[in-house]
């Protein structure tokens, strides 16, 4: 009896051992699996952290608007501006503070959205593009406005039309709202760099 005891005893230590390796392998197994959909594209921690989204946001932000800032001392219509001759369908100077206002946000948050999504070619891509047409806006005021040079700033616009819409194809494949964002952007945009355009053929004598 007192055999058979320990047989039963040894035979339920074993299967208690077995049966805690395979609750320690799959507890492996498990972590296996979450480090895998971490090195899958997850989204990091600084970009889930509240912290890191406000850094974010304030990049993105001061990105826009920083682009906007560097335009604004030499943007005001002056003698030079005002003597140009444009097309018709230019809207009156108070129209373009709202609107760039409205546009700058727009980009800033298309582009944080864009950033908070998992790792992928796309996002990498579309990043870049959002960075690339970002610089061509920033240089276009100094061009026109600072430089008096509206072939410079028309060559510039005619660039930003492109990037703007490829920026835009790419940001849709990582996250459609942010796509959308860029909508009325690229719009203008197009509007703007036909302004600039006709400036140059109605001027063509003195530039």
């Amino acid at each position: 009896m007192g055999q058979t005891e320990d047989v039963g005893s040894n035979g339920r230590g074993e299967k208690k051992g077995r049966g805690g390796r395979r609750r320690r392998d799959e507890g492996g197994g498990e972590g296996d699996s979450r480090q895998a959909r971490d090195d899958s594209g997850e989204a990091t921690p600084a970009r889930t952290g509240t912290l890191g989204k406000a850094l974010a946001a304030a990049v993105f932000g001061g990105l826009a608007f920083g682009a906007s800032a560097l335009g604004r001392p030499v943007s005001k219509p002056r003698v030079w501006y005002r003597s140009l001759f444009k097309s018709k369908a230019t809207p009156p100077s108070w129209v373009f503070g709202p609107v760039w206002t409205a546009l700058y946000s727009g980009i800033a948050y298309s582009g944080y959205r864009t950033w908070t999504k998992p790792d992928s070619p796309a996002r990498t891509r579309a990043l870049r593009l959002w960075g690339l047409q970002m610089a061509l806006n920033a240089s276009w005021s100094p061009l026109f406005f600072g430089a008096h040079r509206p072939k410079a700033s028309a060559v510039v616009a005619g660039a930003m039309v492109p990037t703007i819409a490829a920026y835009t194809l790419t940001a849709r494949k990582v996250d459609k709202p942010a796509a959308a964002l860029m909508l009325p952007y690229l719009g203008w945009s197009a509007f703007a760099a036909y302004l600039n355009a006709q400036i140059v053929r109605k001027n063509a004598y003195r530039l």
